[in-house]
């Protein structure tokens, strides 16, 4: 099969760094979601500086300086499905990032998890296509190893609760049927989405840290599909207080690496 043609290469015909610049000083942390209404409110927060740009056939993508709580961190808005959104923090990472923490919605396949509930995968099923190319072959993926517990301690300070399970990657979300559903339940996965897996590899791929968590969006356990939030605008107060759980997270991934280095 082509899928298993896996080539451990670090060097391709085209390099992000071949595109883009690095930028002096880039944040070592970034923060990223999707949703255009959620990033729109989160700048809000902020004031944001623009420190970088990334260019493609579908328009530029503005990366941000912010400040949380005295603390610098990079930050832009993800493209939604793998490939895009995978090409797009190549760029970044020849920016100059060393850390993404990426959080997004999710399909549930669990109804007991509630809507814009938090969940922490801990492995991901590859039914993609993209993480193919940055490791080798397999059914799944560990995913979040180094920063789980700290995420942990973030949502205990905050009082909030959380699943832990596997995750369904799917790059293909009109055809997520009933019997796909069955089987990935069969599997473990909790929810599904669609860039979990490849960009865990990714980043492993380019030894760069990454953590990644969800708020539950729609329901697919169920005889009817219930959108629930998935709208971007549906709970959108509650969805920007789940996003800065990533600030606070990676204050404490700072924290570490200031008493080591």
């Amino acid at each position: 099969m082509i899928l298993e043609e896996f080539d451990p290469s670090k060097s391709s015909v085209i390099n992000p760094d071949m595109i883009v610049e690095k930028i002096k000083d880039f944040p070592e942390i970034t923060v990223s979601c999707f949703s255009h209404h959620l990033f729109k409110k989160l700048l809000e927060f902020f004031e944001p500086e623009q420190i970088g740009e990334s260019h493609s056939a579908t328009g530029v993508v503005p990366i941000y300086k912010v400040t949380y709580k005295n603390e610098i961190f990079a930050m832009y808005q993800s493209f939604v499905g793998e490939p895009a959104c995978a090409a797009l923090y190549e760029d970044i990472v020849a920016m100059g990032s060393k850390c993404l923490i990426l959080l997004g919605n999710c399909g549930v396949l669990d109804k007991s998890i509630e809507d814009c509930g938090i969940i922490i995968p801990t492995k991901a099923i590859r039914d993609e296509g993209l993480s193919y190319h940055y490791a080798p072959p397999s059914d799944m993926i560990q995913v979040n190893t180094k920063y789980r517990g700290l995420f942990k301690e973030v949502l205990k300070e905050f009082n909030y609760p959380y699943v832990e399970g596997v995750t369904w990657t799917n790059d293909a979300c009109y055809r997520e049927t009933r019997d796909k559903v069955k089987r990935r339940r069969e599997q473990g996965a909790v929810c599904v989405e669609m860039e979990c897996a490849g960009m865990q590899a990714l980043c492993d791929f380019r030894e760069t840290d990454f953590f990644q968590f969800f708020y539950a969006g729609d329901n697919l356990d169920h005889s009817e599909w219930q959108p629930r939030s998935i709208s971007g605008a549906a709970r959108l107060d509650d969805k920007s207080k789940i996003a800065l759980l990533a600030f606070e997270l990676g204050l404490k991934i700072k924290q570490i690496k200031s008493k080591y280095f």
